[in-house]
């Protein structure tokens, strides 16, 4: 009988605890024994582990975050770190790996690999800066759960004539400050990808002012070059010229902790069986994801240690939908 283990690591993303349960009940139904990791990597060299059975991820799918847990582990970046794991691993007669987590994760997984582990990845990301996966798990939900606050802000915005600075997660990736500002109407858009400076944003408020709209948004990731703290300091010089009233909201982690929505679940449902399927074949070094609304792998080398970057074209897109 194969034993596999499963860990999440990195930043918990809506969706994980339904990947988890789709690897567990998929080994079980290979006639395998699956064993969940505590605390990602740092439970790893702990050796925090325990057999779980399908009534241990019963009633998880509609939970956000992670039943495993997740904590960084700079000890694992060592030799002696990843050693320490694979003792722990064999100890336990573990011979296969489920890695569900970003970029962070994955470049674990390949270092695991490349010690003579089979491991297979997962594609979970809010940030969605994976290559290897069009959109990975949790994208989606943490993206609405953007665009709800930001719809609510512009009732109010408009209400009192008003424009609000909405701060997102996203600290090497813009892409949920991206993609929320466009389906949200943003007047403008900062990402870590592009420098715009606070002249150029106040500017597009001022103009939006003049055309006579009632409210203006601007949506900042938390990563870009001028955040929100920094354009609202450059706003308090120049309020008269702008026109709007500003306020300022930081939405912070609440983007990561609702609950999955449709398409997650159904996406880590199928991300998570798909690991299981790659594990079969004897596949070792490769993330599942989705390409092309298909179930694809890549390989981890082609991954590792990379970010994928928003599409420029977008931004120009947003620049266009702005007027």
């Amino acid at each position: 009988m194969k034993k596999i283990a499963v860990l999440t690591s990195g930043g918990d993303a809506p969706g994980m605890n339904a990947a988890i349960r789709a690897v567990t009940r998929a080994g079980i139904a290979k006639g395998w024994e699956v064993y969940g990791v505590q605390h990602g990597y740092a439970g790893l060299l702990a050796g925090e582990m325990r057999k779980l059975g399908p009534r241990d991820v019963g009633g998880i799918i509609q939970k956000g975050g992670t039943i495993l847990g997740s904590a960084r582990s700079e000890e694992f970046k060592t030799e002696e770190g990843q050693l320490k794991a694979l003792r722990n691993l064999n100890q336990q007669g573990i011979d296969g790996l489920v890695v569900i987590g970003g970029n962070g994760s994955q470049t674990g997984a390949y270092v695991l690999h490349k010690r003579g582990l089979q491991v297979v990845g997962v594609a979970s990301t809010i940030d969605n800066d994976l290559y290897g996966s069009d959109i990975t798990i949790g994208v989606d939900t943490a993206l609405n759960i953007a665009l709800e606050a930001i719809d609510r802000l512009k009732v109010t915005a408009s209400s009192h004539n008003r424009a609000f600075l909405v701060e997102v997660m996203g600290r090497d990736c813009g892409y949920i400050a991206l993609m929320s500002g466009i389906a949200g109407g943003a007047e403008a858009i900062c990402i870590p990808e592009v420098a715009e400076p606070p002249e150029a944003v106040a500017q597009a408020l001022e103009d939006s002012y003049a055309r006579g709209k009632a409210h203006g948004i601007v949506v900042v990731a938390e990563g870009a070059k001028y955040d929100a703290d920094a354009l609202a300091a450059y706003w308090k010089e120049h309020k008269e010229e702008i026109g709007f009233d500003l306020r300022t909201t930081k939405l912070g982690h609440v983007q990561r902790g609702g609950a999955p929505q449709v398409f997650d679940r159904l996406l880590a449902s199928r991300l998570g069986a798909g690991a299981i399927d790659e594990l079969t074949k004897g596949t070792s070094g490769m993330l599942v994801g989705l390409v092309k609304n298909r179930v694809a792998t890549t390989p981890h080398e082609e991954i590792a240690g990379k970010h994928r970057p928003v599409d420029p074209r977008l931004f120009e897109l947003a620049r266009i939908l702005a007027q």
